[in-house]
């Protein structure tokens, strides 16, 4: 499932700027140009993070920001602020209004992908110390083992710490196609600069870990689109 972004910007050339680079770090986008627009796109589908200018026509940003904290459906949307305005009591401003970052123009593309990455892992943290289950392959993040469970045995995975990490995303988001650059962003992390392949190879990696014990068809290429983790007997089509 693609991550979709909102971006609540006025000035078009910003808005065409920001939305590009989002687009190209894999995200989905939804560009608006005015408050009243916005709360019509969050009123019909919540996105995952709202980036949201200060100044806007008709109501403003950070009005906005507060009508979005003081409701239960939308209190705990990711937002980051984009202003012009840098003064300390401005940032103070905003982040009191509910923001959870602060981006002040002009600002980098590499910066705001960083800082929505950031806050994503932030406000929408893994369950680090529950343990998942697809089918009778489980894996505990607290003793970090995976394992296959057959009658009354335990077969042990032995797996790296990055394919762990892979394992543990795609075992918490079961069906869902997720691209090489959404790969990176979830579980890499903030290392911009490593290659998109990279993700083959570890893909590659955790399939040979899960060949011993017959689990590694679980790992599904989905032609053009990305990876996903099948759940058995799902009937899904792998390449």
């Amino acid at each position: 499932m693609t991550t979709r972004i909102l971006v609540v910007e006025d000035e078009a050339a910003i808005a065409e700027l920001v939305a590009l680079n989002l687009r190209h770090a894999g995200f989905e986008v939804v560009v608006v140009p005015s408050a009243e627009d916005a709360q019509r796109e969050i009123d019909r589908s919540l996105p995952a993070l709202a980036l949201l200018d200060w100044m806007l026509p008709g109501q403003s940003g950070l009005a906005l920001a507060r009508r979005w904290r003081a409701d239960e459906r939308t209190r705990g949307l990711p937002v980051i602020m984009l202003t012009a305005r840098s003064e300390e009591a401005d940032t103070v401003a905003g982040l009191e209004a509910g923001a959870d970052d602060y981006l002040t123009k002009p600002f980098s593309p590499k910066e705001l992908l960083a800082r929505i990455r950031a806050v994503l892992r932030r406000r929408a943290p893994q369950a680090l110390d529950d343990a998942v289950h697809i089918g009778d392959l489980r894996l505990d993040p607290a003793t970090r083992r995976v394992t296959v469970e057959r009658d009354r045995d335990s077969l042990e995975v032995r797996i790296g710490p990055t394919e762990f990490k892979l394992l543990h995303f795609l075992m918490t988001h079961p069906e869902r196609v997720h691209s090489r650059a959404q790969l990176l962003d979830r579980v890499w992390g903030d290392h911009v600069f490593i290659e998109e392949r990279t993700v083959d190879v570890h893909i590659k990696r955790l399939r040979e870990a899960l060949t011993p014990v017959d689990r590694a068809g679980l790992v599904e290429t989905v032609r053009g689109a990305g990876y996903r983790m099948a759940r058995p007997g799902s009937g899904s089509l792998a390449a």
